[in-house]
């Protein structure tokens, strides 16, 4: 009567694909968190995934106890404190750092500075010792801010590679396809709108020209359209009413784009998702664009492609905000002991 395991959602039905080197270990960092569990949850449930290492400081053994039992063929092995979190990071080949504080109603993701550019660059040090070679997914807030972080700290060590370190900005895709969608009766599976710049507020610009299907506006819906996505993330806080951030819609674009990493380390070509990352393409160090990835990272930044002039507009609006968070992530790490 039912199927004995979840379907999952198209989106990410095409990312469980059946790869020929099905055997990565991945890390969540934070894993007990309102991101980390159910993004560790759909980690658990991909084919992709042999090894599964959790980490946060507080409850991970029951998490991974919980998730072991799952009848999928990751292991899953919990790691509690700093006096773990090397074991947790040894032999990785994918991290995933969703660790650090959720905003509160009022909050701006800036205002998570102090707190979560501390537990980033703990956390990017003991990449750096332990798997310097690993993808690292950066999710914790904010990403303006913590790519830059993530960064200066792996240089301290001497093993930076820009191809392989992300902001996750998916969820900012994953939202103005649910959006397009909404409004134009369309299946949000079927749409694919690119979003650039960075990953709060007004630095988060959708591309709304480059749809796919194609999809028009006029000028008054587009603006409209444009404002929910940049601020959707203050949607979800509001509604949860001091309860937390967006978690679930979270965990699912980390978890996709994770799959996209995965996929494109195991050959599967054509592998295109957006990322805040080192970029020549603007002024600003980092920019978010699609990114052609690959068995090494990032194999080709595909650019901002033709902009509307709307689309121009948003872009240089957004640089000042972007080069300011830039700068003080790596102040950050530049007075650092």
């Amino acid at each position: 009567m039912f199927s004995r395991a979840v379907r999952p959602t198209a989106r990410l039905a095409r990312n469980l694909s059946t790869s020929a080197q099905n055997n990565a270990k991945v890390a969540v960092l934070g894993a007990s968190g309102g991101i980390g569990q159910p993004l560790s949850l759909l980690l658990k449930n991909s084919p992709l995934v042999s090894q599964l290492s959790l980490y946060d400081i507080a409850h991970t053994p029951g998490v991974a106890a919980d998730l072991s039992h799952i009848e999928t063929k990751a292991q899953v092995t919990g790691h509690m404190g700093p006096d773990q979190l090397g074991d947790a990071l040894k032999g990785c080949d994918v991290v995933v750092i969703p660790a650090g504080v959720p905003r509160k109603p009022g909050m701006t993701r800036d205002d998570l500075f102090n707190t979560n550019a501390t537990i980033v660059a703990t956390l990017a040090d003991a990449c750096a010792r332990h798997c310097p070679e690993a993808m690292l997914c950066i999710i914790a807030n904010p990403v303006n801010s913590t790519i830059p972080i993530t960064s200066e700290v792996m240089k301290k060590h001497g093993v930076y590679n820009p191809n392989r370190v992300f902001g996750v900005t998916t969820l900012d895709i994953v939202r103005a396809n649910t959006f397009v969608a909404e409004l134009k009766g369309l299946d949000p599976a079927r749409v694919n709108v690119p979003v650039i710049g960075g990953h709060a507020g007004k630095t988060i610009i959708p591309l709304i020209s480059q749809c796919t299907p194609k999809v028009e506006f006029p000028a008054e819906q587009l603006a409209a359209l444009t404002g929910r996505i940049q601020e959707a993330g203050t949607e979800v806080v509001k509604a949860k009413a001091g309860a937390g951030s967006a978690t679930l819609s979270m965990a699912y674009a980390g978890a996709r784009f994770t799959f996209s990493v995965l996929d494109a380390m195991n050959g599967k070509e054509g592998v295109v998702e957006c990322a805040f990352v080192r970029s020549e393409e603007t002024e600003c160090k980092y920019f978010s664009t699609p990114l052609l990835l690959g068995k090494n990272g990032i194999e080709k930044n595909l650019g901002l492609g033709k902009l509307s002039a709307f689309e121009e507009k948003l872009v240089a609006d957004a640089m000042d905000e972007l080069k300011s968070s830039i700068k003080k992530g790596e102040d950050f790490v530049s007075k650092m002991k």
